[in-house]
């Protein structure tokens, strides 16, 4: 198959007559109306009432309303026009667990599970507003759950499988959730952990919550359930089926809460038609996932990548493969083995993975046929040229396509990605903004940058899958991203667009360090550490300094190879001195086993920073290695 004649792309531009991915992003600027409504169309979104208008700012762009007038419903577009377009029999989900116990399930099994999960919802007296929790490990039952919640018009709240009782309770008081969906246990390598246990001292300090929906793992129905739980099997065991509501098509259908270190987390608000359409433009259009393509991308629902997964496939009637556990274990090629036995055409990774798996042995990537593979995409850190270049080269063997994707949650899908049109992407690099996006880099008076200039990644108009604000919270909304400057949403990242076009992610810009008045992303250090060789991952961060103001320090994680100690540290800050000058030595270089990270596997500089100044930390529940604080402490004499 020819990636670029066949791709969704492609097909897209020739179809509207348009010459190039360029011309496409000008006529979404110039014409926005048009642009949507061929997104839409072109994947044959469904509305049961068609909108009488797409866009409505008259309360400004802050808080646009879109296909008002309109009705849909996210479940129905997954499911039923998919089944209705002949994928009744293909494969929805695959599900292999750490121990290789494998179940899959069809389009017409899938639909039959979450019609038969709707009216067990309804005899349990949930409907239409009703916020329902999600806190479930990567098995065939979430995805069905987290339609089902959609199909009734309740409102889903998808939680990190990770979070401890205090974190799972926070986020349902905070949503005043009526219910929560959760399994009795799940694996991490090896270990059995107990999600019921943690729900049910969450319930304690939860008064809004008034069911417990438990998917048994190994016995279904085998225990009698406890008082305000009630067993999935009982729950779906009635052959009676509710087909999803008709309803407005910018009715809530999703809260997902951003991960933070610091105040509480932010509740983002996800519509049926903004959230279906984002995705169906992000997935079935620009990153090119295709109804025969077989994904993988290790995730979890508290992630946004898990929902936009449980809604990206069902609508290009494709396959899922969800893999409970982590990518290393049992064995460490684990991603790859998936990847070749469950023929996967489509991997998703994050960079921060990418560079763990280049420390093994290079035998174990080398003993995995890939062969099946089409597409390869990315999110969550900026890639460093050598994880991309190995990447590219261990995995993709020279020829699959690296698409790289960056977003965040409050955008409901992604910014800038790469596409398979551009078959001369440098390294890192994204082939530029996505369209109908309005993606600017300004400076710090609001006003687009010189080529090759970092600046603020921000968003001119108004998107689709744009977050309506924050859950009981809009004015926290406004201050967050609307306040800084005039008319435009700034994203927190640094980035630039070089003179071919090709843009980058330079790291968070509240990361940013200044040394005697001279600005630097920790992305620029950190990159000069890594292309050592001797370091695997790497943290910078600016400590106040009596004489410049600001002092590089920097955490590092020892390559296999490479031993930690003074003369490593002193290789190390000579490597920054070569790469960026003298002005940029770190003052300190510490080693640690491992970095804090959230969810998404974005390292959290300012909390690293924080416990190197011995504050206080915040709000831990996003990071998905809390432990590494005490090692960070440890090592920063703390």
């Amino acid at each position: 198959m020819d990636a670029i004649s066949d791709s969704q792309l492609a097909r897209f531009l020739a179809q509207h007559r348009l010459a190039s991915y360029v011309s496409l992003c000008e006529r979404a600027a110039a014409d926005p109306e048009w642009f949507w409504r061929a997104v839409m169309d072109f994947h044959q979104l469904h509305f049961f009432r068609p909108f009488d208008r797409l866009l409505d700012v008259s309360k400004g762009p802050e808080w646009a309303q879109w296909c008002v007038g309109g009705t849909t419903n996210m479940a129905w577009n997954c499911l039923d026009r998919t089944i209705a377009a002949g994928r009744a029999d293909h494969v929805a989900v695959v599900w292999e667990g750490e121990d290789g116990r494998q179940r899959s399930v069809n389009y017409d099994e899938l639909a039959s599970l979450v019609r038969r999960a709707a009216a067990g919802l309804g005899d349990l007296g949930l409907g239409r507003g009703d916020v329902v929790g999600l806190y479930m490990p990567m098995v065939p039952e979430t995805m069905a759950a987290y339609l089902a919640i959609v199909s009734i018009g309740a409102i889903a709240l998808p939680m990190f499988s990770g979070f401890g009782a205090q974190a799972v309770a926070e986020r349902l008081v905070d949503a005043q959730a009526t219910a929560v969906f959760s399994a009795d246990y799940t694996y991490r390598r090896g270990k059995k952990f107990s999600m019921l246990d943690v729900v049910e001292e969450a319930m304690r300090s939860t008064p809004s919550l008034k069911h417990i929906i438990v998917v048994e793992r190994d016995a279904p129905g085998a225990a009698p359930a406890a008082h305000r739980h009630t067993r999935w099997s009982d729950l779906v065991a009635d052959s009676r089926e509710v087909m999803p509501l008709e309803l407005p098509a910018d009715a809530p259908a999703m809260i997902v809460y951003t991960s933070g270190t610091t105040g509480k987390p932010k509740g983002t608000i996800h519509t049926h038609c903004g959230f279906m359409t984002k995705v169906a433009l992000d997935f079935g259009l620009i990153l090119d996932l295709q109804a025969g393509d077989r994904l993988l991308w290790m995730s979890d629902m508290g992630w946004l990548t898990g929902p936009i997964l449980a809604v990206a496939v069902p609508l290009m009637g494709a396959t899922v493969v969800l893999a409970e556990g982590v990518p290393d274990y049992p064995e460490p090629g684990r991603l790859w083995r998936l990847a070749q036995d469950h023929r996967i055409t489509f991997l998703g990774v994050a960079p921060t993975m990418v560079r763990a798996f280049m420390q093994q042995p290079p035998e174990v990537v080398k003993g995995y046929d890939l062969s099946a593979l089409r597409i390869t995409a990315a999110t969550g850190e900026p890639w460093t040229p050598e994880a991309w270049s190995w990447f590219r080269s261990e995995v993709g063997h020279g020829r699959v396509p690296l698409l790289n994707y960056s977003g965040g949650t409050e955008i409901g899908g992604g910014i800038l990605a790469g596409t398979v049109l551009h078959t001369d992407l440098a390294p890192c690099a994204f082939a530029g903004p996505i369209p109908g996006m309005g993606a600017v880099v300004v400076d710090e008076a609001g006003h687009p940058v010189a080529t090759g200039q970092v600046g603020e990644l921000a968003l001119s108009v108004p998107s689709i899958g744009l977050t309506r604000g924050f859950w009981r919270d809009p004015q926290r909304y406004i201050e967050t991203y609307w306040s800084k400057l005039p008319r435009l949403w700034v994203h927190g990242d640094f980035a630039s667009i070089d003179e071919r076009g090709f843009w980058y992610i330079h790291g968070r810009s509240d990361d940013t360090i200044k040394i005697a008045g001279k600005r630097i992303g920790p992305a620029e250090v950190e990159a000069a550490l890594l292309a050592t060789g001797k370091v695997a991952e790497a943290a910078a961060v600016g400590l106040p300094d009596p004489i410049k103001g600001s002092a590089v320090v920097c955490v590092c994680v020892p390559a296999r190879t490479a031993v930690a100690g003074p003369a490593l540290a002193t290789e190390l800050r000579q490597a920054v001195v070569d790469a960026l000058g003298s002005s940029f030595r770190p003052k300190q270089v510490y080693f640690a086993s491992d970095l804090p990270k959230t969810r998404s596997m974005k390292i959290m500089r300012r909390l690293v920073r924080s416990v190197l100044l011995g504050e206080a930390t915040g709000d831990l529940s996003g990071l998905v290695n809390p432990d590494s604080l005490n090692e960070l402490k440890r090592v920063g004499g703390h």
